[in-house]
């Protein structure tokens, strides 16, 4: 995960899954959803304020937003969510069942004539390399594993598949609760091993070659295959290897040019899902929201979203040739603290006294002036808005105000939590000021608006934020990060669907989003029972428990849901926004030209 990463990193289905409540029943895919068979206009094109640099969106070092837009555009799959959301099968694509109750079983068929863009059916092979990468199947000699995967589970299903053509049958260790959401087809598996082994040109043998070496367990010859798709798929311009850019969506790529565009082709050979009704689209990276809105202004973009302030929305709202569209989506901002690097936050610095470390996380985490922020920041886009004083619960939600019941140390006014966090810094007999080194996504306004209010209120309690902002998320950027160097690091995670479990890819020391070094035994044991929790009820008292633990460790503190605006020209119709990630692409074969 390198470079400028725009509001949130990925979060859901295989990868991590902030919680959402309130899923609808899934629904079949008809074919009276697909667009029309005419292409109707050449180009539409998009701001977003980050473009694509990694082609495995699966993988740790993939899972961001903006490589997930690219994804979305190029890769089909066997269900999305509408913006309900409600589930959506694609039955054109493939179908999924359950075979057996005890032990759940699950059957995965793709249906034929579905192939990738260079004319190679999907089938077996390429369900089982996805199995091996998302179940963990695979370990390196110290226990890590050899697929560096965004959220790898090897806890779940550990007995090997068969495969039969373009079916996949396999095998749960427990009842897991969102097994509809847990697997899916990543990277063409021929592309993966061709990559690794050049000698090999045949799709065919390279397919055969990859199901008999998940069979044999044969590890010394998929280590250099997990070396590709950890890292083989990263190309911040068009890759030179086709193999890397393969499609199995409606569209293919066809330019990169780093930190400018992406254009994305309609995929000749695609007729298994909604065609769109545009021969191309261009993700153009725009990372100044102003500028976006000047772009669509002149013509030059379409459609484009960004995260609003004040005056972004005054600027939207006087185009007179736009319409926008402004809600909540599902991200929300946060403040994680590093509890293992030698910082104001560890328990190290302080000889092993773990109680005193608590007492300046808190002290901290009081300092944050949050009702300001949302006052100043938010309440101008969102009347409505409020803060967010939950990990796992929205607003609103069943279980929220429970979970929030918890952080009730936090929750007076600004003035109140300084007074109080001067109080603990006294109690913990530590004399400051305290640096704290803050990270925040260097030109992003909103995030610098925030550190500005933070630090003045935080210097005034006993703190020095110091100004860590670079362009670069760099303590994101292995799977088991070196020692996050910030004490202090803002930004937001996106869900991409309403799954219950997923957590631990965050909240589990190891874990590939764990970049605080967070490790609390009860925590990891709790979100394994939720795992394979059924029982709605059963579910609701575990995720409880989890914020328990997680506000009285003073793990971080939330802020606010995040305010979600598009504004797109009146010359394109169909345009709506979505909630979860992909945000509005989620109906891109909707997007329509107005003629005049």
């Amino acid at each position: 995960m390198k470079k400028f990463r725009g509001s949130a990193l990925v979060a859901g289905l295989t990868a991590l899954a902030i919680s959402l409540s309130g899923c609808a029943a899934p629904g079949d895919l008809t074919p009276t959803e697909s667009a029309s068979e005419d292409v109707t206009a050449p180009l539409i094109t998009v701001g977003w304020n980050d473009i694509i640099d990694n082609f495995n969106s699966s993988s740790a070092a993939g899972n961001n937003v903006a490589n997930s837009l690219t994804m979305y555009l190029t890769q089909s799959s066997f269900n999305y969510y509408d913006n309900t959301p409600a589930l959506v099968k694609n039955t054109e694509y493939g179908n999924y069942e359950i075979v057996k109750q005890d032990p759940l079983t699950v059957k995965y068929t793709i249906n034929d004539g579905v192939v990738w863009s260079d004319g190679t059916q999907i089938d077996g092979a390429d369900m089982m390399l996805a199995w091996a990468t998302i179940f963990g199947y695979f370990k390196n000699a110290d226990d890590s594993y050899m697929f560096a995967h965004a959220a790898p589970k090897d806890n779940l299903a550990s007995k090997v598949p068969t495969v039969e053509g373009n079916t996949i049958t396999f095998e749960y260790d427990k009842q897991y609760v969102d097994w509809e959401l847990a697997f899916g087809v990543g990277v063409a598996a021929h592309g993966a091993v061709m990559m690794a082994y050049p000698e090999i040109t045949d799709p065919a043998e390279a397919k055969a070659k990859l199901i008999e070496a998940v069979q044999n367990n044969d590890a010394a010859w998929m280590e250099k295959v997990a070396k590709v798709w950890n890292e083989g798929y990263q190309s911040a311009n068009t890759p030179d290897n086709p193999l890397v850019s393969l499609s199995s969506g409606p569209y293919v790529l066809e330019e990169l040019v780093e930190e400018q565009y992406a254009t994305h082709v309609l995929n000749p050979l695609y007729t298994w899902g909604p065609k769109p009704k545009y021969e191309r689209v261009t993700i153009r990276q725009i990372a100044d929201s102003t500028a976006a809105i000047q772009a669509v202004d002149n013509g030059e973009v379409q459609i484009a979203s960004g995260q609003p302030t004040a005056d972004v929305l005054a600027l939207v709202q006087g185009l007179a040739n736009a319409d926008y569209e402004s809600s909540e989506e599902g991200a929300y901002e946060h403040i994680d603290l590093t509890v293992n690097n030698g910082g104001p936050f560890d328990p190290a610095t302080y000889g092993g006294d773990a109680e005193k470390a608590k007492l300046v996380r808190q002290a901290f985490l009081l300092s944050i002036p949050r009702s300001e922020i949302i006052d100043k920041l938010i309440k101008p886009l969102n009347p409505n808005a409020r803060l967010r004083s939950s990990v796992l619960f929205i607003p609103g939600a069943e279980g929220y105000e429970e979970a929030e019941a918890n952080y009730s140390l936090y929750l007076n006014d600004d003035e109140t939590n300084r007074a109080k966090a001067k109080e603990l810094l006294a109690q913990a007999g530590v004399t400051g000021p305290i640096e704290v080194g803050f990270w925040f996504p260097e030109g992003n306004v909103r995030r610098q608006q925030q550190f500005e209010l933070i630090k003045l209120s935080a210097d005034s309690v006993g703190f020095n934020v110091v100004d860590e902002s670079e362009p670069d998320w760099v303590f994101t950027e292995k799977v088991y990060p070196d020692t996050n160097p910030h004490d202090a690091t803002i930004f937001a995670w996106a869900a991409t669907s309403l799954s219950v479990t997923g957590d631990d890819q965050y909240l589990v020391l190891g874990g590939p989003s764990n970049w605080t070094g967070y490790d609390n035994a009860k925590v990891k044991s709790l979100l394994d029972d939720l795992a394979v929790a059924i029982d709605p009820a059963e579910q609701l008292r575990l995720r409880l428990a989890i914020e328990a633990e997680l506000a009285n460790d003073a793990y971080n503190i939330t802020i606010f849901q995040f305010p979600g605006l598009t504004w797109w020209d009146k010359s394109v119709s169909g345009v709506s926004s979505n909630l979860l990630v992909p945000y509005f692409f989620w109906n891109f074969w909707n997007w329509t030209p107005v003629a005049g």
